[in-house]
């Protein structure tokens, strides 16, 4: 950032005064190049710095500690919407109306002062223009304590603690005061616990996809369990990772989500934004999803752990005191962003609730709490989250459920059944509605044909049956698999179109006639079927050898109407 001098270079004469005599100094030079050091010296007074503190409003300290407590600089749109904005001025309208005497705004009274420029830095993103605090007065303020006026605004990002932990990737924070409060009675009245359903979905989805189908409806988004299933490496694009599925089914719950979470906390290709239900992102505009993350997770480090926090007070208070968390610039038009509902454009600082504020939302009632990292609460019973609290560490749930087995095929395959174990079944059955703690499979001679293909063997079901099973294997189903296995498809049920005619020798003169053709196998000397699609081809050919047929399946609609 420029020191004072820098940032004095530019102005004339008569502001230069103004500074002066704004801060009780004797200005002599009369010429800006000379009168810009001699000021400056000036200014660089520790008691003198301490001293303009202290004349300067509430507001103006709230302003001047917000550009301290962000390490002296702030987005310049950001600033001016927090503080207010600077009024266009040249040298006459400002020495005649004496506006720095009625400043309008906290920006006005630290810009007259110097404690306040204005300049373009360079970023990652490009140059943006931004409020800050001459780098050589930067300490002499932080010496006067001028930054203990936001006391209870939070830390600055980035910060560690040195004793203690906080879980997942959380990571403390020295002294950080956490934005918003503890949940009401109300708020937290509806607890719902964790559960780790993003490895259940997680294991429907990668079945699916070995086996070449369209993943069902789960119960978190199939695109948002499909991006943690990509940034942790375990498939690539659409296709499974054999190695890595391995890996991820037969480890732990809390193996597996610790796997999911690191993934997640360190990438930079897991796009929150561009997931967030209700909205759909348009255009090639950018966004950093990694520093979000990382800034939204540093201010969840300083909540107390395993304590119930209001989740609508701490995104007022992120609205409050860091609303441009992910918006580097503090712009809020360049990005191009649709409410699904009726196609508006959410644009414009008064679309933060919609856009900055779900993000929020999102990031806790979402990733954090799939991951089993935080537990949500309710105002009411299904309602929207309210409470959020940090969990402590990974919740030890094991997968020893029992699955049934009835003699008709059917599987039911409780959630807590070994990962492992439903993902072959998965592979070697039909999929029926599944309940929400309850996964229905049916196995059937497509199902076995199609695992056949991919390698699987009849074998390898009933070794995995009986030792994942609540009771003893169905006889009848062991026996009919064991003859599938060794025979094929032993009985087939069809949907099939007859003609039955009144004399054996109607249908030799119809094999003979243009309409032999469209009729198959013989069901008896009068009876045959009819090939799919032909049956008014028959029906016409019969009308021309003198014979008036009758279609069963009209006569009983004709019947019904």
């Amino acid at each position: 950032m420029p020191d004072l001098e820098k940032s004095l270079q530019d102005r004339d004469i008569g502001h230069l005064r103004i500074v002066a005599r704004l801060w009780g100094v004797d200005l002599s030079a009369s010429r800006p190049e000379t009168a810009v050091g001699e000021l400056s010296a000036a200014l660089l007074d520790p008691a003198l710095v301490a001293e303009i503190c202290e004349t300067l409003s509430a507001e103006a300290r709230t302003a001047l500690a917000a550009l301290i407590e962000s390490e002296g600089r702030m987005p310049w749109a950001s600033f001016t919407r927090r503080f207010g904005d600077l009024r266009l001025a040249g040298p006459g309208r400002r020495d005649r109306e004496k506006i720095y005497r009625n400043p309008v705004s906290a920006a006005e009274v630290l810009f007259y002062r110097a404690l306040l420029g204005r300049a373009f830095f360079d970023t990652s993103s490009g140059a943006q223009e931004f409020a800050y605090v001459p780098k050589d007065l930067l300490p002499l303020l932080n010496q006067a304590g001028c930054a203990l006026q936001t006391a209870g605004t939070g830390t600055r990002r980035g910060e560690k603690e040195n004793g203690g932990e906080t879980p997942g990737p959380f990571v403390s924070r020295k002294d950080a005061e956490p934005l918003g409060r503890p949940a009401s009675p109300r708020e937290r009245e509806n607890p719902v616990p964790a559960d780790g359903r993003l490895l259940d979905d997680a294991t429907t989805i990668l079945a699916a996809l070995r086996m070449g189908l369209e993943p069902p409806a789960t119960t978190i988004p199939a695109g948002v369990v499909a991006a943690f299933l990509r940034v942790a490496g375990i498939l690539a694009g659409e296709t499974p990772r054999p190695a890595e599925v391995k890996n991820f089914l037969e480890g732990s719950r809390p193996q597996a989500l610790a796997m999911l979470a690191e993934a997640w906390r360190a990438s930079e290709t897991f796009n929150e934004l561009r997931l967030l239900p209700g909205l759909i992102c348009e255009g090639e505009w950018s966004n950093q999803p990694l520093g979000t993350r990382e800034f939204v997770l540093d201010l969840l480090a300083a909540v107390p752990v395993a304590k119930w926090w209001s989740l609508p007070a701490f995104v007022r208070a992120v609205r409050e005191k860091h609303p441009d968390f992910q918006r580097p610039a503090g712009d809020y038009d360049s990005w191009f962003i649709r409410r699904t509902s009726d196609g508006t454009y959410l644009r414009g600082f008064d679309a933060w609730d919609e856009v900055d504020g779900a993000l929020v939302r999102f990031l806790i009632g979402g990733p954090l709490f799939w991951l089993g990292l935080v537990d949500l609460a309710c105002a009411g019973p299904g309602g929207e989250p309210t409470a959020f609290l940090i969990n402590p560490g990974p919740k030890p749930t094991l997968e020893t459920g029992k699955l049934t087995v009835a003699s008709n095929g059917r599987i039911s395959v409780p959630r807590l059944v070994s990962r492992a174990t439903r993902y072959l079944i998965a592979r070697f059955c039909a999929w029926e509605d599944q309940r929400p703690d309850e996964y229905r499979y049916r196995v059937t001679t497509q199902s076995l044909q199609r695992a056949n293909a991919q390698g699987l063997k009849v074998s390898q079901l009933l070794t995995l049956l009986a030792k994942n099973a609540s009771a003893d294997l169905p006889p009848a189903f062991v026996k009919a698999l064991k003859r599938w296995e060794a025979r094929g498809t032993e009985a087939r049920v069809e949907t099939l179109t007859v003609l039955r005619l009144s004399r054996p020798e109607v249908l030799e003169e119809l094999r003979k006639s243009k309409a032999g053709r469209f009729l198959g196998e013989a069901l008896g000397p009068a009876a045959v079927v009819v090939k799919p699609g032909a049956g008014a081809k028959v029906l016409a050919a019969l009308a021309e050898q003198g014979l008036l047929a009758e279609d069963v399946a009209e006569a009983k609609e004709e019947g019904h109407a």
